[in-house]
């Protein structure tokens, strides 16, 4: 029997949770941290989480979609979260069942399709595979490998591109000659790589505009007019490109949510520049360790392994039209 969220159900889904969903990377969850996760979420819907229950009514299936009009292709897509089911009923069927239950509810609220991507604003953390507890905050679509992956596949839904979580220690990350050589050059051409100052720096918003990431376009701001530093390229006192935020994370991860150089500014190196200058301004913080992930085909992959990262998990994004 499947039924929507109750949260009576909370204490055996974080059990199916830390015996199922760990297998495929996630971290292990407590009922704090679980509520927090799913319930605490501003999208959180009720009637679009499903649990699958046994004849006594135990908890063998758990299902997270979310909806939000004001999401990253939200008028259009319902985002689907998590599906863990336990290892006795995880077939085709049962699959099924949590499926059709999250596009139903998707329809119901005028979607036209179904999402596995990393605009979902539920985020779901994954540990770093070879690590001592260092994780991603982040699952950027569905584990390449599991069970789901190929259900989905087999149900109709195309994988559109693949995601790769990279991974970086902190502590021997220095910035190679060739990029000093490139910042040297920019800075001939009148670019300045450095920490925004908004008292002196000009032209962010119309970067971001620029840039075309309503992500990006939202919170970059946000974080600067907090005073949170986010590195820029400068060219004439106005922002040109930018990465960042710098933030060091309680766990010692770095964070930060993007780099991008204004397209009228490409050809400098400053992409390349301003990544290295970023993980420096970590390292100077005490960061311990860098996570990203990046498209397979995206040609900044290639700084980031210049730079130290590895991939080190992959993730497909996925989608079906209804």
């Amino acid at each position: 029997m499947i039924t929507t969220w109750d949260d009576r159900f909370i204490a055996e889904t974080v059990e199916l949770w830390n015996r199922e969903a760990v297998r495929d990377g996630y971290r292990r969850l407590t009922e704090a941290s679980f509520v927090d996760l799913f319930l605490s979420n501003a999208y959180f819907d009720r009637e679009a989480t499903f649990v699958m229950l046994d004849e006594e009514g135990h908890v063998q299936g758990f299902a997270c979609g979310c909806t939000g009009d004001d999401l990253p292709l939200g008028k259009e897509a319902g985002y689907i979260t998590c599906i863990v089911l336990d290892g006795a009923v995880q077939n085709d069927e049962s699959y099924r069942f949590m499926v059709e239950a999250l596009e139903i509810r998707f329809q119901q609220l005028g979607k036209k399709q179904a999402d596995c991507l990393f605009f979902n604003p539920m985020m779901l953390p994954w540990s770093i595979p070879g690590t001592d507890g260092h994780e991603h905050n982040n699952a950027p679509g569905v584990p390449e490998g599991s069970a789901l992956q190929d259900f989905l596949l087999n149900y109709g839904y195309v994988e559109r591109a693949q995601e790769c979580g990279m991974y970086m220690p902190l502590a021997e990350f220095r910035i190679p000659e060739e990029i000093q050589a490139k910042k040297s050059k920019a800075e001939g051409d009148g670019y300045r790589v450095e920490l925004l100052d908004l008292s002196k720096h000009g032209g962010l918003t119309e970067m971001l505009d620029g840039l075309d990431n309503p992500l990006w376009r939202e919170q970059i701001p946000r974080y600067a007019a907090q005073g949170i530093p986010v590195m820029i390229a400068a060219y004439q006192g106005n922002a040109a490109g930018f990465a960042g935020p710098i933030i060091r994370e309680p766990s010692g991860r770095a964070f930060f949510i993007g780099i991008g150089v204004h397209p009228q500014h490409e050809g400098h190196g400053l992409g390349s520049i301003l990544f290295f200058k970023m993980c420096e301004a970590f390292q100077q913080i005490g960061a311990d360790y860098m996570s990203l992930f990046t498209g397979s085909n995206n040609p900044a992959k290639r700084i980031y392994e210049k730079a130290g990262f590895q991939t080190v998990k992959r993730f497909a994004i996925m989608r079906r039209e209804f």
